[in-house]
């Protein structure tokens, strides 16, 4: 059997990160490439390095001739959706760059991406979306992400693949993207505070349709299609399998911490949040939690950008499911397996 050496570009995201536990128990080879950098531990060793930073970028990853497989997971906010083109596309060019050249071996280049490539952050669209449906107006990154590796592939030994999930949801800290820390952390603060857990969104948004893609189930997928004949050269939407409404979820998340449910009440978390380190800092003394700062538990912003969702946000995997993937994870069992994780870790009380 050859071995694999996957490149994870974005290792310290919560996609990243579980995609790199995934490769372990896989038996691959991994080099994790982040601007902070990492532990090395068994297989896995990391690399540091601005990935905005052209020249930095090519003398770090120039001597990577043994990777065999690209995972990109990496991105940078910005204030507008102008604003992210530029410097969204400016890393993935750069490791492409500095790789492709250098690893004679290289089989697969994954993309990640979301449902922004529908429109979804604009506003409603057509659903359940499809990898076929046509495209929006730009500016959107993930596309013009797309169409280099396109390009970049015409003539080459490589392939490549687009993951498109839903939000994703799972374990890490400081990823500005991860509903799941928003939730656990607003849910637990609400207890501290002796208050009822309500629903912080638009109305509409409590009882539209919405998925959610497991981190660990979108971790298989992307190997999966990386690794599979039938899945080059494709994107392909990834999510859990069912669907649900927040009127549903919303009294299952508070019986988890033992609070009850008060009708939602409109608000926007990243104010209402803003005054709320003091309070954080308190409970990490009172409870003994790993001592994380207020900035790194949640983002409250991400939290607000879900929650503003008064419409239907779902897609079709019949593709994926015909090409042979069909891991299917219930969201709630999600939800409350990653809570429950997180008190064990001591993340929170």
């Amino acid at each position: 059997m050859t071995q694999h050496t996957a490149l994870v570009v974005g290792a310290r995201g919560v996609i990243g990160g579980n995609l790199i536990t995934h490769l372990e128990t896989l038996g691959w080879d991994v080099i994790g490439l982040s601007r902070r950098g990492g532990t090395d531990r068994g297989v896995v060793r990391h690399i540091a390095v601005d990935l905005l930073d052209r020249d930095a970028t090519m003398r770090a990853l120039r001597g990577l001739t043994e990777v065999t497989h690209i995972f990109y997971a990496a991105y940078q906010d910005r204030p507008s959706w102008a604003e992210l083109v530029a410097p969204n596309l400016a890393m993935l060019t750069n490791v492409v760059d500095a790789v492709e050249p250098v690893a004679t071996h290289l089989e697969h280049i994954s993309l990640m991406q979301g449902y922004k490539v529908y429109g979804a952050h604009l506003g409603p669209f057509a659903t359940p979306a499809k990898e076929s449906d046509p495209p929006h107006m730009p500016p959107e990154f993930n596309v013009d992400q797309q169409q280099f590796l396109e390009r970049r592939r015409d003539g080459a030994s490589w392939s490549w693949s687009a993951l498109r999930p839903s939000v994703v949801a799972g374990i890490g800290l400081g990823n500005p993207m991860n509903l799941a820390m928003v939730i656990a952390v607003y849910a637990s603060m609400s207890k501290e505070l002796g208050i009822p857990l309500r629903f912080p969104g638009r109305p509409g948004a409590y009882t539209s349709l919405i998925e959610m893609t497991d981190a660990d189930l979108l971790a298989k997928a992307t190997v999966w299609a990386a690794t599979t004949e039938d899945a080059r050269d494709q994107a392909f939407n990834i999510t859990n399998g069912d669907l649900f409404r927040w009127s549903s979820m919303w009294p299952k998340i508070a019986a988890f911490f033992d609070l009850e449910v008060a009708p939602p009440l409109e608000m926007q978390l990243a104010e209402v949040m803003a005054d709320k380190e003091a309070l954080w800092n308190a409970m990490v003394d009172r409870h003994g939690l790993v001592a994380t700062p207020y900035r790194d538990v949640s983002s409250w912003t991400f939290g607000d950008f879900v929650f503003s969702w008064d419409y239907d946000v779902i897609a079709d995997t019949s593709k994926s499911r015909l090409a042979g993937f069909h891991e299917y994870v219930d969201t709630e069992a999600m939800f409350l397996g990653i809570f429950q994780e997180l008190r064990e870790q001591r993340l929170i009380p």
